[in-house]
């Protein structure tokens, strides 16, 4: 019998019905999406309501909600009573907007611009192009910059998206000997401050675009280490600042192309001391048929970024060696990601 006759199931369901499951995925994260949207799991995080009242705060139709509710209670997102009250259940208490690690900004991003991304597959598939070029007539770096809402959901997607890997990088790589990291299109800062709190003798350096920095020094101060990290603004293609004797680069490399990629990392090496070391974190895709969310990570940058992708280690030990660097190791973390260290060749 071949290894696909002997496929195991969910619950022994039969392959057709996993299918169908499988073709309609799109429907649940469209659903959560629109709980997201309308602000729902915010409206019950004090008590129960019914669809009339949930309704009335968010100006929609309340049968046509009490259908969404209903379906997202089947699959334990929001939960209804006997009384016909809604209320949150652990998976949807996430989607409140003020919750350490709320996906609600996530929810909402995937909902909107990546899905209509997604939904010419065919583009990218066919052609190798960006599929959400193709659809907004503009990379996605351009359409944030040019619309700030999409972009402010952008940002808090991408903050929430980060706050178990910050945790897991900052335990599992031992930072010990690096006296100065330099974070490289680190956004607000929330990875270098994880990293500068579990080492109170490094000094950092944050380096990203002024409009970007601008919104980090808040974070710093609330995290106590803005006396320990300069704030440095410009464009990563033309220089990095100097001097560091690490570089870390958290889900940046994975946005770009080859070449553009390696542009990034020759500028690292540049400003880099003698001794320096590379650190980029991001999902190494392992080989074999094993599940991995990578993989899919893979195909949301195809058609989303601008050349962008998940790689292999041999792909990685490629681009490294490119840039004039050499692949020493690769550090699993306890989330989905990996420290990519490497050093001047």
């Amino acid at each position: 019998m071949s290894s696909a006759e002997n496929l195991q199931t969910p619950g022994n369901m039969p392959p057709q019905l996993v299918m169908v499951q499988m073709v309609t995925g799109s429907w649940l994260s469209q659903c959560i999406y629109a709980a997201a949207k309308l602000g729902i799991a915010d409206l019950l995080k004090n008590e129960p309501k019914s669809c009339d009242e949930l309704a009335n705060s968010t100006g929609t139709d309340s049968r046509s909600l009490y259908r969404l509710m209903r379906a997202l209670a089947s699959v334990g997102v929001f939960v209804e009573n006997e009384q016909g009250l809604f209320a949150l259940t652990p998976l949807a208490t996430y989607l409140q907007s003020d919750v350490p690690g709320s996906i609600r900004a996530m929810a909402i991003m995937f909902g909107e611009e990546h899905y209509r991304a997604w939904g010419d597959i065919l583009h990218s598939i066919q052609t190798g192009g960006c599929a959400f070029e193709h659809v907004y007539g503009m990379n996605v770096f351009d359409y944030y910059a040019q619309n700030p809402e999409p972009a402010r959901i952008f940002d808090e997607a991408m903050t929430s998206f980060s706050a178990i890997e910050k945790t897991a990088v900052a335990a599992d790589y031992d930072f010990s000997r690096i006296h100065k990291l330099v974070d490289v299109a680190g956004g607000h800062g929330s990875l270098i401050a994880s990293i500068l709190k579990s080492n109170p003798n490094m000094k950092g350096i944050l380096f990203d675009q002024a409009s970007v920095i601008a919104g980090a020094k808040p974070l710093l101060e609330a995290e106590g280490v803005s006396e320990r990290c300069e704030l440095v603004s410009g464009d990563f293609f033309e220089s990095v600042p100097a001097g560091g004797d690490a570089y870390i680069l958290k889900h940046i490399v994975h946005d770009w192309d080859d070449e553009r990629a390696i542009a990034i990392l020759k500028n690292c090496h540049q400003a880099m001391v003698e001794n320096g070391k590379l650190l980029v974190v991001e999902q190494v895709i392992p080989p074999g048929n094993e599940p991995f969310v990578g993989k899919f990570l893979d195909l949301n940058m195809l058609m989303v970024a601008p050349g962008g992708c998940e790689r292999t280690e041999a792909e990685y030990q490629t681009l490294f060696e490119r840039a004039g660097f050499k692949l020493t190791k690769i550090v699993p973390t306890h989330s989905d990601v990996s420290v990519i260290e490497a050093i001047r060749a």
